[in-house]
């Protein structure tokens, strides 16, 4: 769950503005607001559409999770900080 929320502590993640399409971000919010996280997997084809070529961010959005509101991902994409 830690991990869930902060991320890899060791190791930094360059978020590029670019990948905060209109499709990642409605994405994205659908599921903050929602709590469903079960759209993980689409959100990674839509930031690796965008040009995101981060393993850390896609294999995060691919992976089983658990994923909860608080997502590093999905903060980063909607720019919360």
């Amino acid at each position: 769950m830690f991990r869930e929320i902060f991320g890899n502590l060791f190791h930094s993640i360059t978020f590029s503005p670019s990948w905060r399409t209109s499709t990642a971000v409605a994405l994205a919010l659908q599921m903050y607001e929602s709590r469903d996280f079960g759209a993980m997997p689409i959100l990674a084809d839509a930031l690796q559409h965008a040009g995101c070529d981060s393993a850390d961010v896609l294999d995060h959005c691919r992976g089983p999770g658990p994923h909860v509101r608080g997502c590093w991902v999905v903060d980063l994409v909607l720019g919360k900080e």
